[in-house]
């Protein structure tokens, strides 16, 4: 049975998107104005995998008192102690950071024992322990990896499309993760090695709103070659919107399903994502075809030559 909501998507629309670029580039400047603020004065709040320290995973016969944890962690010394449900209301996830100048391994030790001290029913299922040289080092390779995602980008989008192309959709994938750096610095949600795959996935589907863009958009450049590039690009953003509207709605509630009850474990995942999307596709509009427009592109592409079965072999 056909879902009778679908039917209100119009089909055919006709907004001028080029008309409020402007508005939207003046908008997407304070932006990432405030966003490189927030990342300097304040900065990033680097979870244990980029700070170094301890990470338990333990486990109760009975519900884990999150609350009396917390306590507990400030009452034995644990430095910035984090306690989070886990799985099922009988395990959470206890993380700490070692004392100046304080051993990992010690750290971790004494912290286990007191806990087990304290609640004699608790039991440590999983232990991580990260160095603060090893942490540098993971929140180096996260940006490089981060990098060569964008590297990538401009090369398959130069191949495909063209470098006017490739240079759009790598300034609309900057101002993507420089947006979302900012609003998990402003909404101060942990920075951890998940942040990292979930703005990989982020660029990732960046790219792909991109790329359908840029398809539209060369496909009606080679039908109408003496309509203005503003005009077309109206033309190719109406011709895609209800597609847009489809897929993007599908992957939101989704994620948004996750966010309301996957805990707060996956909580910073699944928002970095939809905060993704969302940003993803307003930088392919607003974006990446503004700076097509201001950069130009070739219009006088040959059309294909449909071929014919069995014309080579005609002497």
């Amino acid at each position: 049975m056909r879902w009778p909501l679908i039917r209100y998507i119009p089909r055919s629309t006709h907004f001028r998107f080029v008309r409020w670029a402007p508005v939207a580039a003046v908008f997407s400047a304070v932006l990432i104005v405030a966003s490189i603020g927030l990342l300097v004065f304040q900065g990033l709040n680097l979870g244990i995998d980029f700070k170094g320290g301890v990470a338990l995973e333990i486990a109760m016969p009975r519900p884990v008192p999150l609350a009396q944890l917390r306590t507990t962690l400030d009452q034995i010394g644990a430095h910035d102690g984090q306690v989070q449900g886990f799985g099922s209301p009988n395990s959470a996830m206890v993380k700490f950071l070692p004392a100046k100048g304080e051993n990992v391994s010690a750290a971790s030790k004494h912290v286990e024992a007191e806990l087990i001290k304290r609640f004699p029913d608790l039991k440590v299922t999983s232990r991580s322990e990260v160095g603060a040289k090893v942490s540098g080092e993971l929140l180096l390779s996260g940006f490089k990896a981060l990098g060569v995602a964008l590297l990538l980008t401009l090369g398959y989008i130069w191949f495909r499309f063209g470098l006017s192309y490739g240079t759009g959709a790598v300034v609309a994938v900057i101002h993507d993760i420089v947006l979302t750096l900012g609003l998990l610095s402003f909404r101060h949600i942990e920075f951890s090695m998940t942040e990292i795959a979930a703005l990989l996935t982020v660029i990732g589907y960046s790219m792909n709103e991109k790329v359908i863009t840029f398809d539209r958009l060369k496909e009606n450049l080679r039908k109408y070659r003496t309509t203005p590039l503003r005009d077309v690009i109206d033309l190719s953003e109406n011709e895609r919107l209800s597609r847009t509207i489809i897929t993007g709605t599908t992957a939101l509630l989704a994620l948004g399903g996750t966010m309301a009850f996957g805990g707060p474990v996956l909580y910073p995942l699944v928002f970095t994502m939809i905060f993704g999307i969302v940003i993803g596709t307003y930088s392919s509009v607003y974006i990446a075809l503004p700076m097509i427009l201001i950069w130009g592109v070739k219009r006088n592409d040959e059309e294909a030559t449909p071929i014919k079965l069995g014309a080579a072999s005609r002497p």
